[in-house]
Order: structure tokens, then sequence, then C-alpha cells
């Protein structure tokens, strides 16, 4: 979703920040992963303005956030931000090869909500996003994949059209699905901000509080 930059304190364009999440001193990685190596896992968030954190500052968005749960849970994590606002499924899979230039071990794949907004065919978003997971597969990255739904406004046959696409990819062979990124906060203003679309500081602590199960399974999936 886009209306219009990021806010204060982001750089414009694609970000190549990195966010390096604390260890716990005593914690001990399983054996056959990444950290095990001595080094962090590379969690590559691949997405929108959801992701990037539209209209918050940075240490409030969903990937300081995650990071700062990451911590918490005693994981040695770095997050790569390949979150662009106004990014659409077509500009992912584009720009692809920059963000996989990184070589993260794992991947959140967060997309379709701009093309929902814009209306653009499911068929060819499926299509996007099909290519996004064969290369990601092809590369031995394990994926979430988060689904998206489609705005209430473009009608009941593009709302089906929409969510079949999710449905049909969420089959594919070890990945991770969750079903809704936004499950439990879209619709709800104490958790978004005026647009009504991104979630504020709480809807985003509640979404991370709500994924983290997930994602320390995706971390589990890594090998070294």
């Amino acid at each position: 979703m886009s209306y219009g930059t990021r806010a204060a304190g982001y750089r414009p364009g694609w970000s190549r920040r990195t966010i390096l999440c604390a260890t716990a001193a005593l914690f001990v990685r399983p054996a056959g992963c990444a950290a095990a190596a001595g080094r962090p896992i590379r969690l590559l968030t691949l997405g929108d303005s959801l992701t990037a954190g539209y209209g918050l500052p940075h240490e409030q968005g969903f990937e300081a956030q995650l990071a700062v749960a990451l911590a918490a849970a005693g994981r040695d994590v770095t997050i790569l931000d390949g979150g662009v606002s106004g990014d659409t499924s077509a500009g992912a899979l584009a720009r692809l090869d920059w963000v996989l230039a990184d070589h993260p071990d794992a991947a959140i794949v967060e997309l379709g909500a701009n093309d929902g907004l814009r209306g653009l065919d499911p068929a060819e978003m499926e299509k996007n996003l099909a290519a996004i997971l064969d290369r990601l597969h092809a590369a031995a990255i394990p994926v979430l994949l988060a689904g998206m739904e489609a705005p209430p406004n473009m009608g009941q046959a593009y709302a089906r059209q929409f969510h079949a696409v999710f449905a049909s990819l969420a089959t594919r062979p070890g990945l991770l699905f969750d079903p809704f990124f936004l499950t439990g906060i879209a619709g709800d203003p104490a958790l978004n901000q005026a647009d009504g679309m991104h979630p504020n500081q709480e809807g985003v602590r509640r979404n991370v509080a709500r994924l983290l199960p997930l994602v320390l399974r995706l971390l589990d999936q890594v090998r070294a």
C-alpha cells in the first residue's frame, strides 16, 4: 500500500537497511542451523508498506518490532529490509535478484495489498508470486508466505479470485503460510493509522506477537 513517501528517517527508494538482533548470551541454537555455524540467520522481509513501516518511526515498524521480539526469544537474527511502500507482486519480482544479493537464509513474503488496491489481475499476481517462490525454493531459502485479502470495494467476484491465489500457493510443499497478514487488525480503528489501512504501533505489536511462532518455525528450517 502506498500513500506517499515513508515516514521521517527512512531513505527513499529501495532500502538496504539491516537490523541486527542481539542474541541471548546463554541461548544455544540447534545443530545444523546458520547461527550454530557462528553467524546470525539472515531473514529477508520481502514486502510492501506493511513490512516497511509506512507512517511510523523506524522503531515502531514491523521489522524493528520483529527484531526485538526475536531477540527476546533468544534468536540471533539479522533482518534484511526488502519492504518497499507501494510495491506490487510484479515490482517485488523485478527486484528479487537485487535483494537476494544480500544472501538471506530465510524469507517472509508479504505482497498483494497493492495488487488488490489497484485492481490488478489476480492471475498475474499468482504468476508473479509463484515465480518469487520458485526462485527462493531453488536457492534453498525457506519461506513464510503471508496471505492478503482484496479490498471490499473490488466486489465479491474479484475477492474470490484474489483469495484463491493464496489458497493455491499455500499448498506448496514445505511452505509456511499465514492466511491473512492483517488478521485481528484490519478494520479496527484502534489498531490502525488514520488512513485505516496501515497498522499503528499497537497494531504492529499485536501482529508481530501473532506471527512470532510461525517466524520461529521458519528460522528452525534454516540449515548451515
